[in-house]
């Protein structure tokens, strides 16, 4: 990816147009199931259960993020998972209901030719745009989630899956009355739905540079006392304050100094909310912003913002740094509304190693960190 922020855009890709979606175009996208990478090291079915409820997460996004002048990294993908409980995102901060892997690969490698992929619709439209059921290995993916599947169906021993709970799933959703009934060499028992309830509906992600709309010294300084001050000019942040004004009582415990604190962080919290909705006002469907070891993220609030010693370091040792950040614009792509409650965010920021470890091409657990809105910005 370029240098300076670059901005990520949701697409559906048309009819026709899901073999781009696959990995040997070396997508970003979002949803269905994931366009793995390098077929060595795989995350299992451990390493993508939730932190909290242990359910398996659900593919989120990719994000193919090469590194100009690193040869170990000609090809480098990002992947994010996601819980789908609503419950478990309850609580801010690291890991949780997510968890994010990166892989890599040499132009060299026994996986893609050094060309680049050709720009046209492959031959076998349709079997090219087809979920797979395995590795070019042979390994085989879960028919559900298409991750890796260990776990074959006891009857059949053809239908793989992670776990038990998407087995569950797939033989209700059909397996039971295919399984069996074809004989071998017939493989149309082993065609796998492209959607299902368990995936996030499927986009390309379109990359496109930041354009400097934003002027740099439009900011407002979340400490700057003075525009903390202008802000109280508003009608309605007037007639609030008459109110807290009838209701002086109430806080005669408090003292001058307290309420003058209390006063300060809440203007505070306008002023960062304000400032983030600034700088996404010029493109509001952004759903990704990059911008590796740049420019830091832009937050939402002042609470739950990572210090240094929040973010762990690479397994090698190596410091970890901003990569990119996903943005709440994403939940409108997702259909996860309901009556109820749905999972939900104000950003979700990853960091990734410093010196992009990786020897082996294995796929690494890098970091990522949930931070929601505050109470009063929504």
């Amino acid at each position: 990816m370029a240098a300076g922020v670059e901005l990520g855009f949701a697409a559906a890709a048309g009819p026709g147009g899901g073999w781009r979606l696959r990995s040997a175009y070396f997508p970003s996208k979002v949803g269905g199931r994931p366009a793995w990478l390098g077929e060595a090291g795989l995350p299992g079915p451990a390493a993508l259960r939730c932190g909290r409820c242990q359910r398996p997460c659900a593919f989120l996004l990719q994000l193919y993020a090469p590194l100009p002048g690193r040869p170990e990294a000609f090809h480098r993908t990002l992947f994010v998972f996601a819980c789908r409980g609503a419950a478990c995102y309850r609580l801010p901060g690291p890991r949780g209901p997510l968890c994010v892997f990166r892989n890599q690969l040499p132009r060299r490698n026994d996986t893609y030719p050094e060309e680049p992929p050709p720009e046209e619709p492959p031959p076998g439209l349709a079997a090219a745009a087809a979920p797979p059921l395995r590795l070019r290995s042979g390994a085989a993916l879960c028919r559900v989630c298409g991750c890796p599947g260990p776990r074959a169906c006891g009857r059949c021993r053809r239908a793989a899956y992670c776990g038990p709970e998407h087995q569950a799933l797939d033989w209700r959703r059909g397996h039971r009355r295919a399984c069996g009934q074809h004989p071998d060499g017939d493989d149309s028992v082993d065609a796998v739905p492209e959607h299902n309830e368990f995936l996030f509906p499927e986009y390309e992600i379109l990359i496109e540079p930041e354009e400097p709309e934003f002027p740099a010294d439009s900011s407002v300084d979340p400490d700057d006392e003075q525009g903390a001050g202008d802000t109280s000019k508003d009608p309605k942040e007037q007639k609030e304050l008459r109110a807290t004004g009838t209701a002086g009582e109430a806080f005669q415990s408090l003292d001058e100094e307290t309420l003058e604190a209390m006063a300060k962080h809440e203007t505070k919290e306008d002023n960062i909310f304000q400032m983030f909705k600034e700088r996404v006002a010029a493109e509001p469907e952004q759903i990704i912003r990059y911008c590796r070891g740049g420019e830091g993220p832009i937050w939402v609030s002042g609470e739950n913002v990572p210090e240094e010693k929040d973010i762990p370091n690479c397994s090698c040792g190596a410091k970890r740094i901003f990569e990119f950040q996903i943005m709440p614009q994403l939940l409108n792509h997702l259909q996860v509304d309901s009556l109820g409650e749905s999972i939900d965010w104000g950003t979700l920021v990853v960091y990734t190693c410093a010196d992009n470890c990786g020897e082996g091409n294995q796929y690494l657990e890098e970091f990522i960190w949930k931070q929601d809105f505050s109470a009063g910005s929504v």
